[in-house]
């Protein structure tokens, strides 16, 4: 069956499997590590977020002692990390999410070993029915994700307290990390979603304005993805992996990582954009659409078969 029909995942390491098994079709011995989850299944590639992501959440715990609890990644043992670093320097070919993982891979691997970007897919776009909704002069803002300072959530609270005096109400949908009386004491004025299904998040995404994600270490969040297909456009830092979905004015903003002057910024220009919102909405499903997990099943596939790596070629079916 021809990839393009087959490798419809809705998540990567379902994409991953069925590519190990197309890779297979060719005779090739495929073992992919996935070091994002740190389970090793039958993969072809590697993604990383190594010490570079081990140093910015540490100068997190300096920045927010009492975010520290939230950083589960600090306390990873010396045998964890360097069992990671020993398979990125095993693999023949190293596939990451984004620039972000790339820039993340210590410089002597990426000079030896081959290595490409290959972005998630998209979710399909949804027809958004903009009067259907209730009208409102609140410019809602949605976050979605786990509850930490990895996510940049303390980030935001700061920011949202330089808007108070905004038409804006946060939303924040995802798994805490502390007692929710922890996140009222930061920041008190928002309303929670526990986690929930897909079908429930695209449900809530529709009656917001915009996601924001200021993240400080992530691979590339499927979430900001999850937004555009929505209409949403999105505020997010380089960190978030998205670098490349980001139209500044059109499809969201890009904010620099610890900052909330910033965020705070991007959000009012959202709220001065708000007569804009039908065509954002139609920018915003047209840029998640570019991304499909065909392509990236055909990117990973394609690089793993070509004969330019060193290490790893492959022969006729």
């Amino acid at each position: 069956m021809p990839i393009r029909e087959q490798a419809k995942p809705n998540n990567a390491p379902l994409g991953l499997c069925l590519l190990a098994a197309q890779l297979k079709n060719y005779g090739a011995k495929v073992n992919i590590l996935d070091l994002n989850s740190f389970r090793i299944k039958d993969k072809i590639a590697t993604e990383r977020k190594l010490e570079n992501g081990r140093v910015l959440l540490a100068e997190e715990a300096e920045r927010y002692p009492e975010w520290e609890p939230t950083l589960e990644s600090t306390r990873e043992s010396e045998e964890k990390l360097f069992r990671k670093e020993e398979e990125l320097r095993r693999a023949d070919r190293i596939t990451c999410p984004s620039q972000f993982v790339l820039d993340s891979i210590p410089l002597e691997i990426r000079q030896k070993t081959p290595c490409q970007i290959s972005p998630f897919g998209s979710p399909p776009s949804e027809p958004v029915n903009v009067e259907s909704f209730p009208k409102s002069d609140t410019h809602k803002l949605l976050f979605v994700g786990s509850m930490s300072q990895r996510k940049g959530l303390a980030d935001l609270f700061e920011a949202m307290k330089l808007l108070k005096r905004e038409p804006i109400s946060l939303s924040i949908l995802g798994q805490p990390s502390m007692p929710m009386e922890f996140y009222r004491k930061q920041f008190a004025e928002f309303e929670y979603f526990p986690p929930c299904s897909n079908q429930k998040v695209r449900k809530i995404m529709k009656v917001h304005d915009a996601l924001v994600l200021p993240s400080i270490v992530e691979g590339r969040a499927l979430v900001q993805q999850e937004a555009l297909s929505c209409g949403l456009p999105i505020i997010v830092t380089p960190n978030a992996g998205g670098v490349d979905l980001e139209e500044e004015g059109k499809t969201g903003h890009i904010v620099p990582i610890r900052s909330p002057e910033k965020i705070a910024q991007a959000i009012r220009a959202m709220i001065e954009n708000k007569n804009r919102k039908e065509e954002i909405q139609k920018l915003c499903q047209k840029k998640a659409e570019q991304y499909s997990w065909a392509s990236y099943a055909e990117n990973i596939i394609d690089f793993n078969l070509s004969n330019s790596a060193q290490g790893f070629v492959l022969p006729d079916p």
